[in-house]
This record gives C-alpha cells, sequence and structure tokens, in this order.
C-alpha cells in the first residue's frame, strides 16, 4: 500500500504541476482551454467550470491539456479565433508549450525551498574520522580529529569546501589551518592525484590528501531569502547533473539497462516513503527535474519537439506543412514507443532478475 499511494501522489503531483504550467499560460494569453486531464483514457470523475471540462482519467500514466485549435487541421469558426491556440503568434504558442517543464523546474525549487526553510540544510562538518597511512596527510602530521578551518586562506565550514578547495589546487602546495582540541595548527600539504570512480562510473584523476571526514553532519538554518537561493542553486546543480546523465547514455558511459519506467519509479517512490515524507519529497524534485529535462528533447509529440518545430517556422517564416507535421509526429511516437518497451523490459527483467538492481546511493 505504501508503494501504491506514494506512486500515485509523485505521479499525480508532477503531471499536474506540468499541466498546470500550460494551462495557466494558456489562460493568460486568452486561449481556450477545453479541457484539462490528469491521466489518460475514459473520464471517471470531473467537473466543467467556465467552459473547461476538469478530470480525472482512468489511466495514471500522464495527462494533458486540450486547447480550442491545438491541431493546425481543427476547424475553429470566425467567432472563436480569437481564443484559438493555432492562431496565435509563435511567441505565445512557444511559451505556453514551454511553460509546462519550466512548472517542473519550478515545483522542484519550491520543494527544495520548502525543505531547507523548515528542515534546514545539512552539511558534513569538516572534521577528519581517518587519516590513511602513508598519505600526504600523515606525513604533513595531520590527525584524525583535526577540524579544518581554512585551505588556503578561505574559511570552510563543510566538508564540501574542502573538498572543492582540495581539488581546485590542481596539485600544487596548499596550506591548512586546523583545529587541534584548544589549539590552532597551520601546517601545508601537497595532494597527489589518484585515481577513483565519479559518479558515472568513470575513472577521474583527482589530487587528494588522503583524508575521511568523521561523517558529522549538522543542521544548518536558513532564513527564508537563503533558502530561496540555496533551492535554485540546488535545481540547477540537479538539472545539470541529470543533464551529463542523459548526455553519458547517449556516450554508452552509463548502460541503458539502468534507465526505468513507471515499475522503477513505484518502487523507488515506496522506498523513499518508508523512510520518511522527507525522502519522498526530495525524490519527487529530482524526478520533477527529470520529466522537465525529458519533455525539453527535440522530439516530436514532446514539448521540445513543438519548440523545435516554432523555431523552425521563426527561421523560415511559415509552419511546417500538414504533411510534414504528420510525418514527424509518427517519428516521435515511434521514438517514443521504443522508449517505452526498453523502460518496462528493464523494470521486468530487474524484478525477473535477469539484469542486476540499480544499486543503492
Amino acid at each position: 500500500m505504501t508503494t501504491l499511494w506514494s506512486f500515485l501522489l509523485v505521479l499525480s503531483a508532477l503531471i499536474f504541476f506540468h499541466e498546470l504550467g500550460h494551462f495557466l499560460v494558456a489562460r493568460f494569453f486568452g486561449i481556450r482551454v477545453l479541457k484539462f486531464s490528469v491521466g489518460f483514457g475514459p473520464r471517471v470523475w470531473g467537473f466543467v467550470r467556465n467552459g473547461t471540462d476538469y478530470c480525472i482519467s482512468a489511466i495514471p500514466l500522464g495527462g494533458f491539456v486540450k486547447m480550442l485549435g491545438e491541431l493546425p487541421t481543427e476547424e475553429v469558426s470566425k467567432e472563436d479565433i480569437p481564443y484559438s491556440f493555432s492562431h496565435r503568434p509563435v511567441r505565445q504558442r512557444a511559451l505556453v508549450v514551454a511553460a509546462g517543464p519550466i512548472a517542473n523546474f519550478l515545483m522542484a525549487q519550491i520543494i527544495f525551498f520548502f525543505i531547507l526553510l523548515f528542515y534546514g540544510n545539512p552539511i558534513v562538518l569538516p572534521e577528519i574520522g581517518k587519516v590513511n597511512p602513508g598519505s600526504p596527510a600523515q606525513e604533513a602530521g595531520i590527525r584524525a580529529g583535526d577540524v579544518f578551518l581554512e585551505v588556503n586562506g578561505k574559511k570552510v565550514k563543510s566538508w564540501q569546501d574542502v573538498s572543492k578547495t582540495i581539488k581546485a589546487s590542481k596539485g600544487s602546495m596548499i596550506k591548512l589551518k586546523l583545529k587541534r582540541g584548544e589549539r590552532i595548527i597551520e601546517v601545508e600539504v601537497k595532494p597527489r592525484f589518484q585515481e577513483l570512480k565519479n559518479i558515472f562510473g568513470e575513472k577521474v584523476r583527482v589530487p587528494l590528501i588522503g583524508v575521511t571526514a568523521a561523517g558529522k553532519i549538522k543542521i544548518e538554518r536558513l532564513n527564508p531569502f537563503v533558502a530561496v537561493f540555496k533551492s535554485f542553486q540546488k535545481t540547477w546543480e540537479l538539472t545539470w547533473l541529470t543533464l551529463e546523465g542523459f548526455i553519458k547514455i547517449i556516450e554508452r558511459v552509463i548502460p541503458v539497462s539502468t534507465l526505468g519506467g513507471p515499475i522503477m519509479i513505484a518502487q523507488m517512490a515506496g522506498e523513499q516513503a518508508q523512510q520518511g515524507l522527507l525522502n519522498l519529497f526530495y525524490f519527487m524534485a529530482v524526478l520533477s527535474i527529470n520529466l522537465a529535462i525529458l519533455n525539453l528533447l527535440p522530439i516530436p509529440v514532446l514539448d521540445g519537439g513543438h519548440l523545435f518545430f516554432f523555431a523552425i517556422e521563426t527561421i523560415k517564416g511559415s509552419p511546417l506543412t500538414v504533411r510534414q507535421m504528420q510525418v514527424a509526429q509518427q517519428i516521435g511516437i515511434f521514438i517514443l514507443g521504443s522508449l517505452m518497451l526498453l523502460v518496462f523490459y528493464n523494470d521486468i527483467a530487474r524484478l525477473l532478475g535477469i539484469t542486476k538492481p540499480i544499486p543503492k546511493p
């Protein structure tokens, strides 16, 4: 039951926010919205207000906003042309389409904002838990229990600050100010390059001094203004990481067997819900960013495909022909259908033990 309700909560929230973006911008421009549906298939429940049918449909694996004149081939009466989507300037149509993915980015930022504001920002304290034998740190006299205060004259308050500064040194000598008990000591240490695996499993050479964090965590309380900035920063970092992930899949650094569909999302939502609502909402934010980027891919049928068509229309001064649009849509449906078959196969193969499960972070 936990898996079911958490899956429906996550999916419904993602779809609702995405379609709400399209809906609000369309209404802002005066475009008539005929239907706002969460889900596909037969209408299960809903109500009609101001000419718009707000409803929940039977298949909860998506949603849509249907606008008047959405298709170029759709007949629109003369008196309804001012409210038709296809009769609007390219700029307005592009903004309506882009509003869906933008709403998903905004949703992620809102979630991060409330997590940071009410829970706080967890930071790993810059205390050393272990010094590796024979490492530059041991040779410099650094001990377990020492706390970093400054690296190259720059104050640090988290282990991430220390790590970033050491990596930025590119292997050159660095000056450290440490707290040892009640004493303040200063040492110089020269990092050594070591080969490690990054988050994508690629081998990289990075400068290290040979210390491990003690793992002590402090919850940093933030005011609303700082929480807004941090939530934007977090959204941007995860957006960039997700984009890198897409590129690594294309480069075959990440195997396609790691891709997952609704079954994997349901499993992960259930696991996060069991660990607490905080984890579930964080997972929802990450998934919202993934959905935004996926929708921006220039594949016909997706929002990115429509934006690509609008770009062509702007450049050539006229829209694509109906035939060209139909061919492009068929290609898009084939690509999406193939992708859906792939992720469903991956999900089922993991359930049956044919392929290895994705390692938990």
